[in-house]
């Protein structure tokens, strides 16, 4: 088993494409043919974690937030984050992160937080744009069926509850082969019409390399066009945040305490208490102030996330209740998520749960 066999199973879960475009994600130290000893789960990459890797005989360390998120210029020890590289480098441990691939996944970081909190009828609070892609292909009408249904088996054609999704349509393609073609149908040299049917279907962009070799592999033509183009279209199935509903309605200070004690936080500083019941609740784990907004728009009761500052509380606005519990303890469970992913696949090593706090936040 080697660490390639582990990052392909990652990426299942959370595909590096879902990634936003400012993150650093996947394999940031070492290399994916070393043979795994073991893998250790954390939400931070330190020093102590790199130690604890060691002495726990783990060579792999996936965690949450990347190490390296900038680009480094030196390696000389000056920073804790060169530290780290130095240290993992020097004792043959790698590096995996997964960060806002794994919060824009329907089962991530923030579908953590709604199980934690037993939410239920959740859904995507802000699905993502950008990630479904339109491939237009033209086959002769004799091989149509055979180059769709290859399209269909590599991850094409699939909107929400429906699959194998396609339009087509019947034309004439011309085309005449110069003296080193070598034409399926036709003659080199000779003007050639022929029956085709275009064909149109959506994917992911994360399968596009595995449906462009079933499009080369199935079509008939020397020469195969095509054409693919990225869709505004967003996925309701991808993106960041979640909203659902608690089984019974609270009121706001019985939720508060409710959120406190459930996800482990020593204070939440919150908004204006608006004296209304809290039913529907939406989530973001790490910085979420950008969504409050989105929280207000899907008619939430309450949203929780972090990193709120002073002035975004008043965009509450009397109609919503703000919770901010942190940064640390909004994604402190996701660990816990990835450790339960790994274990039901590999069991011929050892998967480990860090033990280190790596919240650099303290309260008194």
């Amino acid at each position: 088993m080697i660490i390639k066999d582990i990052t392909n199973y990652l990426e299942k879960l959370a595909p590096l494409n879902y990634a936003e475009d400012f993150d650093n994600v996947g394999l940031l130290v070492g290399n994916y043919n070393t043979t795994i000893a073991g893998v250790l789960v954390t939400l931070d990459t330190l020093e102590e974690t790199v130690e604890e890797a060691i002495a726990k005989n783990c060579n792999l360390i996936v965690s949450f937030h990347p190490i390296v998120f900038g680009g480094l210029k030196k390696l000389n020890g000056n920073s804790y984050v060169e530290r780290v590289v130095l240290k993992a480098i020097k004792n043959d441990i790698a590096i995996y992160a997964t960060h806002t691939a794994l919060d824009n996944s329907k089962n991530g970081v923030s579908a953590k937080m709604c199980e934690v909190l037993g939410l239920e009828n959740t859904k995507i609070l802000i699905p993502k744009k950008g990630i479904i892609k339109k491939l237009t292909t033209y086959v002769p009408n004799a091989n149509a069926v055979t180059v769709r249904n290859a399209l269909f088996s590599a991850g094409a054609g699939s909107m929400g509850n429906y699959n194998n999704c396609s339009f087509n349509a019947l034309g004439e393609s011309t085309y005449k082969g110069n003296e080193n073609s070598n034409p399926t149908l036709g003659e080199k040299g000779v003007d050639h019409t022929e029956k085709e049917t275009q064909i149109s279907v959506v994917f992911e962009s994360k399968y596009e390399a595995a449906i462009l070799r079933a499009l080369n592999e199935h079509h008939p033509y020397e020469e195969v066009a095509y054409e693919i183009l990225t869709t505004e279209n967003v996925h309701q199935n991808i993106g960041m945040g979640m909203i659902g509903e608690l089984p019974t309605e609270m009121d706001e200070k019985a939720f508060l305490l409710y959120v406190k004690k459930t996800m482990k936080t020593a204070c939440i500083r919150h908004s204006v208490l608006l004296n209304k019941k809290i039913r529907k609740v939406a989530v973001l784990g790490g910085s979420g102030s950008f969504a409050i907004s989105n929280a207000k728009r899907a008619g939430a009761d309450a949203y929780i996330s972090a990193d709120f500052k002073y002035h975004e509380f008043f965009k509450a606005e009397n109609s919503i209740l703000l919770a901010d519990i942190g940064h640390y303890e909004s994604e402190q469970f996701t660990k816990n998520l990835l450790v339960d992913y790994l274990t039901k696949k590999f069991s011929n090593f050892a998967v480990i749960l860090s033990e280190k706090s790596t919240n650099p936040i303290y309260y008194i």
